[in-house]
């Protein structure tokens, strides 16, 4: 269970005219006094041979290395400042990862990273990006750096044994305050964590050489070496986990079993041709996530851009609140965190507050306030409120709003995006021809040996005469974002369901509520433009009806009046209403369905977001960009099993064999 996140509690120290923090927590500096920046590059980076790697990276190579301990952020800028100098003129990528249960607060940070003058252009990308101490995954992407930091806060016991597997760390940082002052971050189940999240091939480096380290990590057949220390350190620890070639020995079977993780048997390298079918916020999101990256996406859509549900005037991004012991495992909360900053690069952003008037539970949801961090829920009562009302709510300080034909524009103006109107009928697997292919790329059954060689075709409907062709062009991947046509496309697809959602807008110039500011009460409200205001949203399941009706204008208005009579009554009269219906898709639990549609394919879906896809979309397609590319998941294990397609989807029972993973023992089959 997650728990609030308590902030850093300093001492500083002045040496030489530095501030260095002491950990009143741990009672340890959190850098060297002699030269923390050098002690960075000497144990971590050479540690890690990182410069080398790194200048041998491929084209759209990825590569990652996570932390235990982020406190300053000392080594993380380390790390950024050599990607800068020794990466290679390609499209490869460094992810970073780090783990801190006290973050520092921001301006404890910035008073740190202020001892460091060479790496402050760095740092300020930092800071400008810094999350609120909250916790969970908290992404931060740097696009033109070609970088990009996942900094979890929390305890590290619980982040590394929860988190989603998707690839193996390729170089670790094991950080943190000394084992004589922090033993918990050096136990051994966190090093059997750590090392689940590694491979063959994985390094690791660490200033520390206790005991519990070098057993922990030898007893899964890594190999320890002990160069010489920074400063006055004689030694510091630089570990290598060898392949199959390196070594001649047999690597020791644990008394437990360590759970492996799903790593992908191939790294993705070469620029990816994708598919995306359906140009909502689900099909613009995942596109964008995958472009940004370098690849080459084609959108479909049958009729035009935000045709659908998502083509509403104005989206509001309007999270309710979890109790904060359930946080990290509540997707609005997550995808909240990751939205509000992902927004921002579009123009077609506003930020403003939401006063929240809760319709179940009052007392627990306004109680929230006094959970998470100071000043971004506020408990107000009736009068602190600008609409006239008897509710007490909750106020959101940081929320937004979308405009979605804007954001549509910007995503499709992406040179890596291209988008054509064209209705699929089917996908098939597309297999290259044997004279282009050598035959060691294909199994004795004449299918292709792994992914790389897969290509899928679509098969496109003609309005005119009802006939089919093939699209010219091969794609490595597709994905489905097509909410309820999906189940037309995949037989396997689990079931949506259509409800169907009216808006309302009318010209308010007489009542206009102020444009940093929305209302919602079960329905909710806010400033359109500066002449109209816009209502929402009726909820009808199993229809499909898109005509716009005025009993759903008189819905929306009964919403509003039964939270704001006085307010209500100033509205123009229904008969003057404008508005929007359209269908939304609701998976049968409520969240999204994402991933694979049969675990040995290259079609994704991405659907089921409801009526809070602007909210869901952007983390959950990161979290789709990162299945699709073998890259490191955004999400813990336990929300992603929540957002798994294959929750729904039966597949074919294997007998497990006896033998699980290298470190398992093996255990005879009983008779």
């Amino acid at each position: 269970m997650s728990q609030r996140i308590i902030t850093a509690d300093l001492d500083w120290q002045c040496i030489d005219g530095i501030d260095v923090p002491i950990s009143k927590q741990f009672g340890d500096v959190y850098f060297s006094k002699d030269n923390g920046l050098l002690e960075s590059r000497h144990v971590f980076l050479a540690g890690n041979d990182l410069a080398a790697r790194f200048a041998a990276l491929p084209d759209y190579g990825y590569f990652s290395v996570a932390e235990t301990g982020f406190g300053t952020g000392l080594n993380i800028l380390a790390l950024w400042q050599l990607w800068q100098q020794h990466r290679p003129d390609n499209h490869s990528h460094l992810h970073a990862i780090s783990v801190e249960k006290y973050p520092l607060t921001h301006a404890d940070l910035t008073r740190a990273l202020a001892a460091w003058p060479e790496l402050a252009p760095l740092a300020e990308q930092l800071l400008a990006n810094y999350p609120r101490p909250l916790a969970g995954c908290h992404r931060l992407y740097f696009a033109t750096e070609r970088f990009s930091l996942d900094l979890w806060f929390g305890d590290a016991q619980t982040i590394f044994s929860n988190m989603h597997a998707t690839k193996a760390i390729d170089a670790w940082f094991l950080d943190g305050f000394a084992p004589a002052c922090n033993p918990d971050m050096w136990q051994e189940h966190v090093l059997d964590a750590i090392v689940s999240h590694s491979a063959e091939g994985t390094t690791f480096a660490s200033f520390s050489v206790a005991g519990i380290l070098k057993r922990g990590l030898s007893k899964h057949g890594i190999t320890i070496t002990r160069p010489r220390g920074f400063g006055h350190k004689r030694e510091m620890l630089k570990a290598f986990w060898p392949t199959n070639a390196d070594t001649e020995t047999q690597i020791a079977p644990l008394t437990t079993v360590v759970s492996q993780p799903a790593h992908s048997p191939e790294q993705i390298t070469g620029q990816r041709q994708i598919a995306v079918i359906g140009a909502g916020i689900a099909g613009l999101s995942c596109a964008w996530a995958l472009a940004q990256r370098g690849h080459q996406v084609q959108i479909f859509d049958r009729i035009a851009p935000l045709s659908g549900a998502s083509g509403n005037p104005l989206a509001l991004l309007n999270p309710l609140f979890s109790q904060i012991e359930s946080s990290t495992e509540q997707l609005m909360t997550a995808a909240w965190q990751y939205a509000m900053p992902y927004y921002v690069q579009f123009t077609a952003f506003q930020a403003l507050s939401i006063d929240q008037i809760p319709q179940r539970h009052a007392e627990a949801y306004l109680a929230l306030a006094d959970q998470y961090p100071v000043g971004l829920l506020q408990h107000q009562s009736p009068d602190q409120l600008a609409l006239d009302t008897t509710f007490d709510s909750l106020k959101l300080t940081q929320a937004g709003t979308v405009r979605p034909h804007e954001l549509c524009a910007q995503i499709l103006a992406h040179p890596n995006i291209k988008f054509d109107v064209a209705a699929i009928d089917s996908i098939r697997q597309w297999q290259q021809q044997h004279q282009h292919q050598s035959a060691e790329q294909y199994s004795e059954n004449n299918q292709p040996k792994n992914d790389q060689a897969k290509k899928y075709q679509l098969k496109l409907k003609s309005t005119a005469d009802h006939a089919t062709s093939l699209y010219p062009q091969q794609f490595d991947h597709v994905v489905l974002c097509c909410a309820s046509a999906s189940q037309q496309l995949i037989e396997k697809h689990p079931p949506l369901r259509s409800i169907r959602g009216q808006v309302s807008w009318l010209n308010n110039q007489m009542a206009p509520l102020s444009p940093k500011q929305a209302y919602s009460y079960g329905g909710y409200c806010m400033q359109l433009d500066a002449e109209h205001l816009i209502l929402g949203a009726s909820f009808h399941p199993d229809c499909e009806d898109t005509q716009v009706t005025l009993a759903d204008h008189v819905h929306n208005y009964e919403l509003i009046h039964n939270t704001f009579p006085n307010y209500a009554q100033q509205l123009a009269l229904i008969d003057t209403w404008q508005g929007r219906a359209s269908i939304r898709a609701q998976s049968l639990d409520y969240l999204p369905l994402l991933g694979k549609v049969a675990l040995d394919t290259e079609i994704y879906t991405f659907s089921g977001l409801g009526s809070r896809g602007f909210l869901y979309a952007p983390l959950c397609s990161e979290l789709l960009a990162a299945l699709m590319l073998a890259e490191h998941s955004p999400v813990s294990q336990p929300l992603f099993n929540k957002l798994n397609v294959q929750r729904f989807i039966k597949q074919p029972r294997i007998k497990k064999p006896y033998y699980q993973g290298p470190y398992a023992q093996q255990k005879p089959p009983t008779t």
